[in-house]
């Protein structure tokens, strides 16, 4: 199931198209965790994790955001209950423990199903050469020249047969000396397996989104409203997209975690760096359904199903966060609202992910 692979051969069907911090007694799903063992789960988080307290805010794009999809609006509003939160994205000497212990084996090592891939293309849509289909990842390539066409990622992604999580940069590249770089190549099938090893889970997109803002209100950035800032707060693209980066934030690619300054929560790199999956179907429609209610949602879980109209025949997850290809030209989506659709299958060299885990959750083990 290699969907980028198949996009890249049938002409690119689809672009890749805080307040309330009081800590209370916490309920859910019928189950009351005290206030004092809430509190010592507090002051001894798990291993690399920080609390983020529960509280109310507003979802989606601020008014002031001139450069929003339809797909961030309208705001509305979220109360969620307090979790744990990766401090940082997870690392490839994380993920190398993983796959130390159970042997797992990542969507871009394995072989590739033709009859499996082809129910998420278009009747009739011609099966690629044996030497074609082979595993491996979307790598990016620069241009030579400005591209009049953003919206057509053919013309610098590449389908690079033998790249994979231990070999992020081409065949020949490994993650020696790169332990603390944030893992890519990873499909939600895969962080969903690390998750369940680990005991955690993915965060949903309100829980990701209210962290990344880190007790801010109405600002674009979760450092506030100056784009100008942006080189020294987060790993992006600098310069004419595709073709030139100054390099003026000090990277050219991915960067080691903790490179750019934490939010107000201490979380890094929660713009920027690389995509992270969350749990949520991506659906355009989900934001106006929620509005439509006209009542706070409470620990929203996402859409019930996908539904993306510009690629009907994938099911895609949400990513959050950007990465270090976003540039103000492009996608800009190291923006706290911004979003994308994956499908579920698919990995790159700037996806990655994060996890949270809840009270409850480590109250059960």
């Amino acid at each position: 199931m290699k969907t980028p692979l198949i996009c890249f051969i049938v002409c690119f069907l689809a672009f890749f198209s805080c307040k309330n911090q009081k800590k209370e007694t916490l309920e859910s799903n019928n189950n009351i965790l005290s206030e004092s063992t809430l509190d010592s789960l507090i002051n001894h988080p798990p291993t690399g994790m920080v609390w983020i307290p529960g509280g109310t805010f507003l979802q989606g794009a601020v008014a002031h955001d001139d450069i929003a999809m339809l797909h961030e609006k309208p705001q509305h509003e979220v109360r969620l209950d307090g979790f744990f939160m990766d401090i940082t994205e997870v690392t490839n000497a994380q993920f190398s423990k993983f796959v130390e212990a159970t042997g797992y084996i990542t969507t871009a090592e394995r072989d590739i199903d033709w009859e499996d891939m082809k129910k998420q293309l278009p009747e009739g849509t011609p099966k690629p050469h044996d030497t074609i289909l082979q595993p491996g990842s979307l790598m990016f390539k620069k241009t030579k020249t400005s591209v009049p066409n953003l919206y057509d990622f053919s013309q610098w992604w590449r389908w690079v047969i033998g790249v994979n999580w231990k070999h992020p940069s081409g065949v020949d590249s490994s993650i020696e000396g790169k332990e603390n770089y944030p893992v890519t190549h990873i499909s939600f099938e895969d962080a969903q397996a690390y998750c369940k090893w680990a005991g955690k889970r993915l965060p949903t997109e309100a829980e990701w989104e209210y962290a990344a803002r880190g007790n801010k209100e109405n600002t674009t950035y979760f450092w506030g409203d100056d784009v100008g800032l942006l080189p020294e707060k987060a790993n992006t693209w600098e310069g004419e997209f595709p073709v030139f980066n100054t390099l003026e934030d000090g990277f050219e690619r991915t960067a080691p975690v903790k490179s750019y300054p934490e939010n107000d929560f201490g979380l890094y790199d929660m713009a920027g760096n690389v995509w992270e999956w969350t749990n949520d179907w991506y659906n355009v429609n989900y934001y106006k359904e929620l509005a439509s209610k006209n009542t706070p949602a409470i620990n929203p879980k996402g859409a019930t199903e996908a539904y993306n109209p510009n690629n009907p025949y994938v099911q895609e997850k949400i990513i959050k966060g950007g990465s270090f290809l976003c540039s103000y030209t492009y996608c800009a989506s190291y923006r706290i609202s911004s979003k994308m659709g994956s499908s579920t299958d698919s990995s790159s060299e700037h996806i990655g992910f994060r996890t949270v885990v809840t009270p409850e959750m480590l109250t059960s083990e």
